[in-house]
């Protein structure tokens, strides 16, 4: 059965539309008005900044040339042998680059404990007090503030050269990135549980340990995996500092203008990132759709 539409007067119809048009209008002249905002705002900061587009178009070709400097000479016919003089010190790159590998472990297994820790006292759902919150967040907030090479320039005058200001720096790194994340993860949680569990008299930690860990404890695990990737590529250049791991070497190379010896330990770098970055989402997939199967 065809139902008839209502039309509208024609002079209510044409106050309806001058409306329509005024407010598409504001919104467009609105959004005008953010974007000229910003474009002055970039043209600040690139004067501010000494950002010369000139200058990159100028000097690119340096970058390329340098580039090809670090490639090595492969011939199809001596390929092993090419090979075998690219990577000459792979043994000790290699040592170097587990010691890499191990240093960003440990930094985020004892940072992501210290975190985990602290993260429940920076929750605002969990504590009604104001002051633990403002300076649990405020620590949290220090730690990630400032640059984890920093931590380690600190800590290699501190103890020496070695692993160990490496671990340090990015333990506390760690803390303050995944204590906040934590945190997030807790203020977002359902305080249904919660609220039962402190109707019944539960104490505070045992609110946390049946109410709120089993609500978090995946998503903890993919920020601890993803941070893990994360302190792969910082305890890369740690070496720069003194810190332990392969930057070191990585830094000789690039100050003494060998080459190929940059292309070799870079190759090296990014192939273990890769994997490293594979293997982690697989396991972070997992632990997402265990999250939504519950």
């Amino acid at each position: 059965m065809a139902t008839a539409i209502a039309k509208l007067p024609d002079q209510q119809a044409a106050a309806l539309s001058r409306a329509y048009a005024s407010s598409v209008a504001a919104k467009r002249m609105k959004t005008l008005g953010v974007l000229a905002v910003l474009a002055v705002l970039i043209v600040i900061s690139g004067q501010m900044a000494d950002i010369r587009p000139w200058k990159l178009i100028t000097n690119i070709g340096n970058f390329g040339s340098f580039i090809g400097r670090t490639l090595p000479t492969l011939t199809i016919g001596n390929f092993f042998a090419d090979m075998a003089s690219w990577y000459w010190n792979f043994g000790a790159w290699f040592r170097l680059l587990v010691e890499t590998i191990l240093i960003a472990y440990l930094g985020t297994f004892l940072g992501g404990i210290l975190a985990f820790c602290l993260c429940f006292f920076a929750s605002a759902n969990l504590v009604r007090n104001k002051t633990t919150r403002f300076v649990a967040r405020r620590f949290l907030e220090f730690c990630r503030t400032v640059p984890d090479i920093v931590f380690a320039l600190i800590f290699v005058i501190a103890f020496g050269l070695g692993p160990m200001a490496g671990v340090l720096a990015l333990t506390i790194h760690t803390v303050g990135a995944l204590g906040k994340l934590f945190a997030e993860v807790v203020e977002n949680i359902d305080m249904k549980p919660v609220e039962g569990l402190q109707a019944t008299g539960a104490s505070w930690l045992q609110v946390v340990r049946f109410g709120v860990l089993p609500q978090v404890s995946s998503g903890f695990a993919s920020y601890a995996l993803l941070r893990f990737e994360i302190n792969v590529r910082g305890a890369g250049v740690m070496g720069f500092v003194g810190a332990g791991g392969i930057g070191q070497e990585f830094l000789i190379a690039i100050r003494n203008f060998y080459y190929t010896d940059v292309s070799a330990i870079l190759l090296m770098i990014i192939v273990t990132v890769i994997l490293i970055d594979l293997g982690t989402e697989q396991v972070r997939h997992r632990l997402i759709g265990m999250e939504r199967m519950r």
